[in-house]
């Protein structure tokens, strides 16, 4: 891959943004997934194996991918944070489509993206900007000039909607060692990979629309999901479930079709390298780096980072090279599965507590109901995918252990990392009074229900 911008005309960027996704498409080899239009981008461009999100949950991780900083570093950690008191970037921090604008591009948060594809426009972020985009559509733009457009597509997020015909069969489904295989976990994983090709079909008629309208040649499309997959042991935790995400790029005549790159690549990469494509040179202060063509650096490694998410409490900070991932729980007390009013929606969740208090888990399954957890975690990915064997007490590994943990503190201490203070406790006692306010009222009975069924 050698791409750098055109001076005669500048390429157009099209960012497609997923919710709740991990690489579960039929070109990363995910057999039952039916994707022929993401398959086929990645066959015109490139696949990215090692793409990972800053932050495993959705608004921490749209502040950092559109600023191209982590969100420790600027205050947007927190899931949902400063919704109500102005809470403003950090002086020179600015959205990249600022950038983009004053380099004369029109942005858009496109609202209909083509015939039966409505875009959510979702921003999420956790801090007050006015006019982040210029329009909801690349058509509105002046004649000849080039757009930076993303579409954000839901149908990964829960709730699944319904597939009636050619629904994936629950019995063909590969369910993870961590879950029970159990028919209510069977049936959950082969829904979600049903919307996984609703996604795939408004995807495909996203790329159509550009070739109808001949702009497929000219415009660079970027594909990647916003956060990990969303079942108990993804979504809001650092395991390759809650970050791992797809990355495919097609930029014609400038990546070689058909690439397949193991680099590792962050999200707030994207920006960097979306600026770049652009011919802005990334401010120097943006901590994403450019990972395509002939400025892109390689990266050692790669950190993500949950803080709280709705009402629930943590800090976890993870490294993750290309064959070893640490992680650290500031806040080993409080379990995996403490009270999250929005994980508590998912089957598998209650299924799993009830399974758990029948002693009916096995051993692996049973790690995620652990009443505390352990300070560090250390996992060999390649003999360990699924991350079960906890390495960090093995002699062996103390070494690489330590050179882990000081990657860590000097990421902390280089990145400000913001989740060191702690919030404010009157707004922490908010939160949890509202979850179990919420679990009293509503959650309560899904688990009666359940139980009733």
């Amino acid at each position: 891959m050698n791409p750098s911008p055109a001076k005669e005309e500048r390429a157009n960027i099209l960012w497609l943004i997923a919710e709740d996704l991990c690489p579960d498409l039929g070109c990363y080899g995910e057999k039952l997934a039916r994707t022929p239009n993401l398959d086929r981008l990645a066959s015109e461009g490139a696949r990215f194996t090692n793409a990972f999100l800053t932050s495993p949950v959705c608004s921490p991780s749209r502040s950092a991918f559109m600023t191209g900083m982590y969100q420790t570093s600027i205050g947007a950690h927190h899931h949902r944070s400063h919704r109500r008191d102005n809470y403003r970037l950090p002086q020179g921090v600015r959205l990249i489509t600022d950038y983009l604008r004053e380099a004369g591009y029109f942005t858009a948060n496109v609202i209909t993206a083509a015939p039966g594809v409505e875009g959510r426009g979702k921003t999420d972020f956790n801090f007050t900007v006015e006019n982040p985009f210029d329009g909801t559509d690349w058509n509105e733009r002046k004649p000849g000039q080039p757009f930076y457009a993303q579409v954000n597509f839901r149908e990964t997020h829960r709730i699944f909607e319904e597939v009636k015909e050619n629904a994936v069969d629950p019995e063909l489904v590969k369910i993870p060692p961590y879950y029970p295989d159990h028919p209510v976990a069977r049936a959950d994983w082969a829904r979600y990979l049903d919307a996984i090709g609703i996604l795939d079909r408004k995807v495909g008629a996203v790329l159509k629309r550009l070739e109808d309208e001949g702009l497929a040649g000219n415009t660079v499309v970027i594909f990647f999901g916003d956060n990990g997959r969303p079942h108990v042991r993804g979504k809001q935790f650092l395991y390759e479930g809650g970050i791992l995400t797809p990355l495919i790029v097609r930029w014609p005549g400038r990546i070689k079709a058909g690439t397949v790159s193991d680099d590792l690549v962050s999200a707030i990469d994207l920006s960097a390298t979306s600026l770049e494509i652009a011919g802005i040179e990334p401010p120097a202060h943006m901590q994403g780096v450019v990972f395509l063509g002939p400025e892109a650096q390689k990266r050692e490694y790669i950190v993500a980072a949950r803080d709280r998410c709705d009402e629930t409490m943590d800090r976890i900070r993870c490294i993750r090279t290309k064959r070893f991932k640490y992680i650290r729980n500031f806040m080993p007390e409080r379990p995996y599965a403490q009270l999250n009013r929005y994980k508590e929606t998912y089957p598998v969740m209650r299924l799993m507590r009830r399974l758990h208090k029948e002693g009916k888990l096995t051993p692996e399954q049973a790690l995620f109901m652990a009443e505390r957890r352990p300070e560090e975690e250390l996992y060999e990915l390649q003999a360990d995918p699924h991350e079960l064997n906890n390495l960090a007490s093995s002699p062996s590994h103390q070494e690489l252990l330590q050179k882990m943990r000081r990657t860590l503190a000097d990421w902390i201490k280089e990145t400000g990392d913001m989740g060191e203070v702690p919030e404010d406790p009157a707004v922490t006692a908010h939160y949890e009074k509202a979850m179990k306010k919420s679990f009293d009222e509503k959650i309560k009975k899904l688990y009666e229900s359940d139980a009733g069924g």
